[in-house]
């Protein structure tokens, strides 16, 4: 698998394989919490389908969805329009369960193997398929073991409904849990995680992104613009802005709302001025080429959104760009990573080493 870094510049249709896998899908991924209006909100099915033709005419392959984007009908309207137009085996459609989709009963919900097998039938009824090609447990539910979870996505594959599985939201211990038992007991292994990152959270560089690399798991990454907090429309001084940033994600979530975002934001502008794209391109550049194997997953309400969005990817980042917005994002370290500082490495085993970044999978970014 090519290294991203290593490219000049992608294409939706740069296929990569996600994670230790064969499947082949676009560094781009369409999100689709938008399609439908069972919620309240979203797009009504033809906006839906033309975006979703959209993507596939430029060249993307990787389409993503839930028994819970607007209560079902999401999924729905993908099975329909990708029926209709001929394209379903072209096309990589993920889905997850886990949260209540409506089903009644106390084990409607959560990651047990009954409700595993209760929402991947009721999935496939909606897409229409016979199948689908990637799995995701949306979330964990902190009771059900990882054992348990790793058995029924096995007996899943071997039925054949699904192709393969990932995990989202998890802490790392238990990814690392779920690889290793899988390979312990000839079961097959998730293949990706799907987990929050942008400009503005990058928790998961301490703890997840080493373990993905370590143990060859993809990254299938969401909010790449920070809920819009990284879009460009908001500006230091705007009124009542401050209060819009801690509702996107909450008042602990990673610097939202609080002065490190603006330094983040400053940074991410002045990019965007320096090469000429947008303040929403650059946010989403930068995700889609720091991990090794990675897919960002774009949403939009409008067709104009997702070409915009798709735009992400014609242009190369300059170093000197991407220097500036890991400088003003970068993470503060904390214990046990203090410990792993050049300089404390080099008193304490003699000489310089291999420094934490190298195991991360992650670019080289300059030493803070």
């Amino acid at each position: 698998m090519a290294i991203m870094e290593e490219q000049n510049r992608m294409a939706l249709d740069s296929y990569f394989t996600l994670g230790r896998s064969g499947l082949r899908v676009s560094p781009l991924c369409l999100g689709t919490m938008t399609f439908g209006q069972s919620s309240g909100w979203g797009c009504d099915e033809a906006a839906s389908a033309e975006m979703l033709h959209a993507y596939a005419e430029a060249g993307g392959n990787f389409i993503d969805t839930a028994d819970v984007y607007a209560a079902g009908e999401s999924e729905r309207i993908i099975g329909r329009a990708l029926n209709a137009a001929g394209i379903r085996e072209e096309m990589v459609i993920a889905t997850k369960f886990t949260f209540d989709s409506g089903a009644k009963g106390v084990n409607a919900f959560g990651n047990g193997r009954k409700n595993m097998m209760r929402a991947i039938d009721d999935s496939l009824r909606r897409l229409d398929t016979d199948y689908v090609d990637l799995y995701w447990m949306h979330a964990w539910d902190t009771v059900t073991p990882v054992e348990e979870v790793v058995q029924g996505f096995d007996a899943l594959i071997r039925a054949g409904k699904i192709r393969y599985y990932g995990l989202s939201d998890v802490p790392a211990w238990y990814a690392v849990h779920a690889v290793l038992y899988a390979a312990q007991n000839g079961l097959a292994a998730p293949i990706a995680l799907q987990l929050e990152y942008s400009l503005l959270e990058r928790s998961i560089e301490r703890e997840h992104l080493p373990a993905a690399s370590h143990f060859g798991l993809g990254l299938c990454s969401w909010s790449p613009l920070a809920g819009g907090a990284l879009s460009g429309k908001y500006k230091r001084g705007d009124a009542g802005v401050e209060g819009r940033l801690t509702t996107i994600a909450g008042p602990s979530r990673g610097v939202l709302g609080k002065e490190q975002s603006w330094v983040v934001i400053d940074a991410l502008l002045a990019a965007a001025r320096e090469t000429g794209q947008s303040p929403a391109a650059v946010a989403l550049n930068w995700a889609a080429t720091q991990y090794r194997s990675a897919s960002v997953i774009i949403g939009a309400t409008r067709i104009d959104q997702l070409r915009a969005n798709l735009a992400a990817l014609d242009f190369e980042l300059p170093e000197a760009e991407r220097d500036r917005l890991h400088l003003a994002s970068r993470l503060p370290l904390v214990t046990p990573y203090d410990f792993f500082r050049p300089r404390r490495t080099a008193q304490t085993m003699g000489g310089p080493v291999r420094g934490w970044e190298g195991f991360t999978g992650l670019r080289q970014t300059p030493k803070d």
